[in-house]
């Protein structure tokens, strides 16, 4: 007889399991036996739950996606001036809990995988739509609206290609140095623009 209550934390499990593999096997040869027995369930309960590897990529990137938006929400609370606003979306992309290797790979398969799944189209849509949308928000209080939303698309650029050289092994990119380099830009463009 199942135990009640072990559904969401064997889901949480897998997410887990798929976030970890997908950073040390990357899409390609995973399949959800190897992320069922690393989470320490069965294949089958697996399938269960998910139904294939695909759903549950979709799966973990709405796990990410949630952690991401609470990081945001967290750090825009106490956000009370634009430059504050601004800083927060910036700082929060380059969390602790989100700027991390396996996170940054589990986010790398799920670009991937928007290219062919329109699911994920949708989320990685909603994703970059809220980043410059927070973004504008800030920027909107500095700058002209044309100005403001360029902005916002050059600093989600910069933050996408940040995260993307992270990922590259050969390529160091510190947290810190990921803040001030979008900062930078986002500061040299009001300042150019006032």
């Amino acid at each position: 007889m199942p135990k009640i209550g072990m559904e969401p934390v064997r889901r949480r499990a897998l997410i887990t399991a798929a976030i970890e593999a997908i950073h040390d096997r990357g899409m390609a040869g995973l399949t959800m036996g190897d992320i069922a027995k690393r989470a320490g369930v069965s294949s089958a309960l697996a399938h269960h739950y998910f139904g294939s590897k695909d759903h549950l990529l979709i799966a973990t990137m709405r796990h990410l996606l949630d952690e991401l938006g609470e990081e945001f929400r967290r750090r825009l609370a106490e956000a009370n001036t634009p430059e504050a606003r601004i800083d927060a979306i910036i700082e929060g992309n380059f969390a602790p809990c989100q700027f991390q290797p396996t996170v940054i790979s589990a986010w790398l398969a799920f670009y991937m995988q928007a290219q062919h799944d329109a699911e994920a189209m949708r989320l990685l849509k909603v994703y970059l739509r809220r980043l410059e949308s927070n973004l504008v928000a800030g920027l909107g209080a500095m700058l002209p609206p044309a100005v403001a939303r360029d902005t916002a698309r050059g600093a989600a650029a910069m933050i996408d290609g940040l995260w993307l050289r992270a990922a590259l092994k050969a390529t160091d990119v510190p947290a810190e140095e990921a803040i001030r380099l979008v900062r930078d830009y986002v500061s040299s463009t009001v300042k150019r623009h006032a």
